[in-house]
């Protein structure tokens, strides 16, 4: 009996197992990899947001062309519905010029770049430069009176740190394979609350308005990475939270140069010159949205996305013009070859992603789930990124159930290796099944891991399947994410025709698909994971 059982089980699961696999149809696949290596158009597409485009801020000038242009190149290609889908974001900013010279005692240029979304200069500034590292309010009073004609140093300079491994690398099989372990989450269901009531969000408000008030001239930070590299990244975007004075990042050599001075009794005298504009003909920023239309499972759609938004120091080409081509040459791909899947694909290029995933959280708060609000007012009146973890429980929209997968791709220009499966144990095999026919590519990997911080996250938070691929790490954390030489020259383009190919494969495995993807229960207020333990406060 019980021989007899474990062999009827096993029929079962080999029956399931050949039906879930009739989904990979590899005559169709031979045309995705026909289309997608023989005639790409991937590095076009790259090289218009780039080289043509450049640094896409949210709701800057850059990023209204993106948004129209990517909307036409969907239109050209035949998609349907292209659309560009509003939310309220804020101010629009760009950098017209900038400069930063040490005067005495010699004279040298710096490297700088004006911090987003701080006001100009009036003109070039002159002034001593102060070191005060104030990283809190409490800290207002030790410098109140000295900081007046000043250039505020506020970063703690530190050592400097030379590079002791390779700047690029790809994952060996060893590597990939080390990432099939299950993560078991840690849980303090308290924490995001203690979080909010605790938080800091509005210091730089307070600190820019403590610096204004003192008369200091304008700040001044250190680069986070060596090398020169800048960053300029800031987030006072909101209309009415503009700051009163200009903030610039330094490279950290120039800066540590300007400490060690400061420090030896020779206090430097900086120009600084920061000339930006600000944008506020529309204060919403747009989602680009497009569709193949599906030809059964009325309603069901399964999307590709990868945000569109970048930072400014360089041209956002690893970050993210290279998901973002991917996600559009996917589209023509599918596009070019007639497929006429069973659910409709949905195409994503999100705005907002660098200010806090902002485009992707609209989206799921209008169409898919909301959560619900808290109770306490003042935490309640707190922007919908900060609070989304801490509300319960989590509440479906009608289009919850029509959204059956959902692929992200944001990890720079580097080739698909494999797919995160954030925890799904029951879609991890399917998934192995739609990669398989990419293994000879690299792309064979399926980890249980969680992977963070980028637009699949909140689609995990309401219970859609939603995944971040996984992808050769090349230079991009050493030396490209966020930085001013992420440029088209560091995009590898055998690689970004491989990920094309793989996730419009991908995308028309899930799309044909018998049965949806297997997904997590919906979320519900978690248990700590250690009802006796104690929570960290500071």
């Amino acid at each position: 009996m019980i021989r007899r059982l474990a062999a009827v089980s096993s029929a079962v699961l080999l029956f399931a197992s050949a039906a879930q696999a009739q989904s990979v149809d590899r005559v169709a696949l031979n045309g995705v990899i026909d289309q997608g290596f023989n005639h790409s158009e991937v590095m076009q597409t790259a090289a218009w947001l780039t080289d043509r485009i450049g640094g896409r801020l949210t709701n800057s000038p850059q990023m209204r062309e993106a948004e129209q242009w990517t909307q036409q190149r969907f239109t050209d290609w035949g998609l349907s519905n292209v659309r560009a889908e509003g939310f309220e974001f804020g101010r629009g900013w760009s950098i017209v010029r900038s400069s930063a010279r040490m005067t005495t005692p010699r004279p040298i240029d710096l490297r700088a770049i004006p911090v987003a979304w701080t006001p100009s200069t009036n003109g070039t500034v002159s002034g001593e430069v102060i070191l005060a590292p104030i990283t809190s309010a409490d800290q207002f009073d030790a410098w109140r009176g000295k900081l007046a004609g000043k250039i505020v140093m506020l970063t703690a300079p530190t050592t400097g740190a030379e590079p002791t491994e390779p700047a690029f690398r790809r994952w060996t099989d060893e590597e990939l394979s080390g990432r099939q372990a299950y993560s078991l989450p840690q849980t303090d269901p308290d924490a995001p609350e203690r979080q909010l009531r605790g938080a800091t969000a509005d210091f730089p408000a307070r600190l820019d308005a403590f610096l204004a008030d003192e008369g200091a001239v304008a700040w001044v930070r250190m680069s986070q990475r060596e090398g020169g590299l800048l960053h300029g990244t800031g987030y006072q975007y909101q209309v009415g939270q503009t700051p009163r004075l200009a903030g610039l990042e330094l490279a950290a050599e120039d800066y540590r140069r300007l400490a060690r001075l400061a420090k030896a009794g020779t206090v430097p005298t900086l120009e600084l010159m920061s000339e930006v504009r600000f944008h506020d003909e529309d204060v919403n920023a747009y989602n680009v949205l497009a569709d193949i239309p599906g030809t059964d499972r009325s309603g069901e759609y399964v999307m590709a996305g990868a945000h569109l938004d970048s930072w400014v120091a360089s041209d956002g080409a690893v970050d993210n013009a290279a998901g973002s081509a991917v996600v559009m040459e996917a589209a023509r791909i599918l596009k070019a070859l007639g497929v006429r899947p069973k659910r409709t694909i949905r195409f994503a290029l999100w705005n907002a992603e660098e200010q806090g995933l902002l485009g992707s959280l609209a989206y799921v708060d209008r169409h898919v789930a909301t959560r619900a609000p808290l109770s306490d007012p003042a935490l309640a009146a707190l922007p919908n990124n900060r609070t989304w973890r801490a509300r319960w429980p989590v509440q479906p929209r009608e289009g919850h159930a029509d959204l059956v997968a959902y692929f992200n791709i944001d990890n720079g220009s580097g080739k698909i290796r494999g797919i995160n499966a954030e925890g799904n144990v029951a879609a991890a095999p399917v998934l192995e099944q739609w990669l398989e026919p990419f293994a000879s590519m690299g792309a064979g990997t399926v980890s249980l891991r969680p992977s963070g911080g980028t637009d699949h996250v909140y689609m995990q938070t309401v219970g859609i399947p939603g995944f971040q691929f996984i992808q050769d790490p090349l230079d991009y954390s050493s030396r490209l994410h966020h930085t001013s030489i992420d440029s088209y020259d560091h995009l590898r383009p055998d690689d970004l025709r491989q990920a094309a190919v793989v996730l419009a494969g991908i995308l028309l495995s899930a799309a044909n698909s018998d049965e949806p993807l297997p997904r997590m229960p919906l979320p519900t207020r978690p248990t700590a994971s250690d009802p006796v333990g104690f929570p960290i406060t500071n």
